[in-house]
């Protein structure tokens, strides 16, 4: 049976997902799966519940925000990817003794093109104590065009993902300041599907979980350079050498998981931070967006060999 994987947008964080094609892991398990990318990030569940795609990845705030206005879709995850945050807080002057009561004094840029690191750091300072309406926010831009703000001297701190990190990083521009990473597990990344499709090809599902689970393990075993040239051709754009770093540096902080079941705890936090910034309404449990059987079942069986 021929899947198309809907791809949410091409990121470094993504990594796994392009290392399993490079890899043949869904060859491997004998599942023919054809890789499409969104028209929109916001719109790459809709491209499963109008057939255009069976399975999709991307972000559980995605199906949060679906279940919020519809918990009837039957849109859920089957295997987790991208188990931490993989953003950053990048500062001009070195922090490192960084709090997040630091943030309230300066001018800072966060991420505009999607909502959930937002969403996520308006968490972080809600718990540390810090009202969110009280940062001096920049409007908004898209993170290439923060980076040039920072660079200018126009912000004192920007949200990023990499390769942006280590590019400022490797300049002198920038210091890290906080890696979202740290806080622990928040749901960031899953292979998402309908329950009517997991009922009509659970054979399927087992083994595209049995896939990622073999690339996650290959990934846990190998260093960012050895990932950077496996998927170097999905990103042409970037040097292999800060590509590399930026793999390293995800591998270091936990972003990537290790094993394809979704970590409740992850879900639950997520959950938690979009409730406390108005972006659903309504709560659910982690069995109302999860069907981890699959992910349950390859780490039981151990069913494939390197």
């Amino acid at each position: 049976m021929a899947i198309t994987l809907i791809e949410n947008f091409r990121a470094v964080f993504y990594a796994p997902f392009y290392a399993a094609f490079a890899l043949k892991a869904f060859d491997t398990e004998g599942v023919e799966v054809q890789l499409r990318m969104s028209d929109a990030a916001d719109q790459t569940l809709n491209a499963i519940l109008t057939g255009t795609g069976q399975v999709s990845w991307g972000g559980p705030m995605r199906l949060l925000h679906a279940w919020d206005k519809n918990p009837a879709n039957g849109l859920v995850s089957f295997c987790e990817v991208v188990g931490r945050d993989p953003f950053y807080l990048l500062g001009r002057a070195p922090n490192k003794a960084f709090r997040m009561q630091d943030l309230a004094a300066k001018r800072v840029a966060v991420v505009s093109e999607v909502p959930t690191p937002w969403y996520c750091l308006q968490q972080d300072l809600r718990l540390a104590g810090v009202d969110p309406a009280s940062i001096a926010l920049s409007p908004a831009r898209t993170m290439a065009e923060n980076v040039a703000l920072l660079r200018a001297g126009a912000v004192d701190v920007i949200q990023v993902f990499e390769p942006f990190a280590t590019r400022l990083v490797d300049e002198g521009v920038g210091h890290r300041w906080y890696t979202a990473a740290s806080r622990g597990p928040t749901t960031y990344t899953t292979l998402n599907t309908t329950r009517a499709f997991i009922e009509r090809a659970p054979d399927t599902v087992l083994r595209m979980t049995r896939a990622m689970y073999r690339t996650e393990q290959w990934i846990a075993t190998h260093d960012g350079r050895a990932l950077a040239e496996a998927i170097a051709s999905y990103m042409p754009e970037i040097p292999l050498q800060t590509l590399a770093a930026s793999c390293d540096g995800y591998k270091a902080s936990g972003v990537w998981n290790t094993n394809p079941l979704q970590h409740r705890e992850g879900l639950e936090w997520l959950r938690d931070a979009m409730l406390a910034c108005g972006a659903i309404r309504n709560s659910c449990t982690y069995d109302d967006l999860s069907d981890m059987r699959f992910a349950r079942q390859v780490m039981d069986s151990k069913a494939f060999s390197d």
